[in-house]
C-alpha cells in the first residue's frame, strides 16, 4: 500500500549528490528534520523531468524556503553519476538535493514505483511531490497520468 498523508517517511540508504562527487546517507536522517519538500522524478534528463519538474522547484527554491522551507529534495531511480550529471546539465547547485535512489530501495519502501518496463525504462519512481515536516508525511500528491499537474512547484508552494 502507497505511503500516505501521516506515515513516517521510509528509512532506506541512498546516494546524494554533493559538490565532491556523493556521500552514502539514510533517508530517514535525510529527510526527517525541519520542513522537507520532496519531489520524485521517473528519471534524470528525461523530457518532462528536465525541462519543466526539476526547473520548476529551482526556480521556486526561494520562495519554497520563505515559506519555511529547510530542504527542497528530489529522488530519482537512477545511479548517483547520472545524478551528478543531470544536476551539472541543469545548474542544479545547492537549490535542489538530488537523491540517488539506485536500487529503488527508497521507492520501493514509499510504493511508489512506475514500472516503465514497456518503454524500455524498467522500474522506476512515480512522479510525486509530498511535504514533509519531521519525518512525517503532511502532504502527498502522486501524478495519476503522464503530466505535470499535481506535483508542481507551483502546487507545492500554494499548499504550503
Amino acid at each position: 500500500m502507497p505511503i500516505a498523508t501521516g506515515d513516517k517517511i521510509p528509512d532506506e540508504k541512498v546516494m546524494v549528490v554533493t559538490k565532491e562527487g556523493f556521500d552514502l546517507a539514510q533517508t530517514g536522517e535525510l529527510l526527517g528534520k525541519g520542513k522537507v519538500v520532496l519531489f520524485g522524478v521517473p528519471g534524470a534528463f528525461t523530457p518532462t523531468c528536465s525541462d519543466h519538474h526539476l526547473p520548476g522547484f529551482m526556480i521556486r527554491a526561494e520562495e519554497l524556503k520563505a515559506k519555511g522551507v529547510d530542504t527542497v529534495a528530489c529522488v530519482s531511480v537512477n545511479d548517483a553519476f547520472v545524478m551528478k550529471a543531470w544536476g551539472e546539465n541543469q545548474g542544479v547547485g545547492d537549490k535542489v538535493t538530488l537523491i540517488a535512489d539506485g536500487n529503488g530501495d527508497f521507492t520501493r519502501a514509499m510504493d511508489l514505483v512506475f514500472d516503465g518496463s514497456g518503454i524500455g525504462l524498467g522500474s522506476r519512481s512515480k512522479r510525486y511531490a509530498a511535504i514533509i515536516e519531521d519525518g512525517v508525511i503532511t502532504a502527498l500528491n502522486v501524478e495519476s497520468k503522464a503530466g505535470l499537474d499535481v506535483s508542481s512547484a507551483e502546487t507545492i508552494l500554494a499548499a504550503l
